[in-house]
């Protein structure tokens, strides 16, 4: 059994004091009676709870895409800097969404939220192998030898390994990197090593996810064909 207003939540109604707005509007019905008292305990597996007469299902999986901006930090809480957390629409802060990976304070671009810890660690097992592709402004310009380099997979200066990753030059200080694990300041550093130091770095797509035309600082949830395509 489980009560109203957290089945409520678990399918994206809105946060609990939200919910309780909703359920006095008289908004919500079990099994097609009305229902205003939110401690009410349900059996999720046969009622039938409708928001407006439309069914909710439950617990829903939520993934959400954030086209990070630069100077937030990607962590849930942290006492010096602004938090990614911060960017999220109220409505999604309840669900106990977490950052699946890292970009650093400067980096921006595509940022997942997840509360489903296996899809979590799928996204970022290096064994996984989920291409993450960057676009990256940097000092001179990278070469053949810099294309081979990444293509056998670099030793960072601290002694790390690098798996293969590609490098492919847009020009003069512009090259887009593509890698399947998230080492600290991976790209950063791979570049750094060949003597490219970045300037400007954006992640611009994660397995088959694009930013598209996503706005910087805004948040979109991912369709249930989107969830499936980096669920494999």
């Amino acid at each position: 059994m489980e009560r109203l207003d957290k089945f409520l939540c678990d399918s994206g109604v809105g946060t609990r004091s939200q919910v309780k707005v909703i359920l006095k509007a008289g908004r919500v019905a079990i099994d097609g009676r009305t229902v205003k008292d939110g401690s009410l305990k349900l059996d999720p597996q046969t009622a039938v709870v409708t928001l407006d007469g439309e069914k909710l299902g439950g617990k829903r999986r939520v993934v959400l895409m954030l086209n990070k901006p630069a100077g937030y930090v990607t962590a849930t809480e942290d006492k010096q800097d602004p938090t990614v957390m911060e960017l999220l629409p109220a409505s999604y802060r309840h669900m106990d969404l977490k950052p699946v990976g890292r970009l650093d304070k400067a980096t921006e671009g595509l940022l997942l939220f997840t509360a489903d810890g296996d899809l979590l660690h799928r996204l970022i097992s290096p064994k996984k192998e989920v291409p993450k592709v960057y676009y990256a402004r940097h000092e001179g310009q990278a070469g053949p030898e810099d294309v081979e380099a990444f293509a056998a997979g670099l030793t960072l200066r601290d002694g790390s390994q690098c798996l293969p990753a590609k490098l492919e030059p847009l020009g003069a200080g512009e090259s887009r990197i593509t890698v399947c694990e998230g080492k600290y300041h991976q790209v950063r550093r791979m570049m750094a090593a060949r003597g490219m130091p970045v300037s400007y770095l954006e992640r611009q797509q994660e397995g088959p996810l694009t930013l598209g035309d996503l706005p910087r600082g805004q948040t979109r949830e991912l369709t249930e064909e989107e969830i499936a395509a980096i669920d494999g």
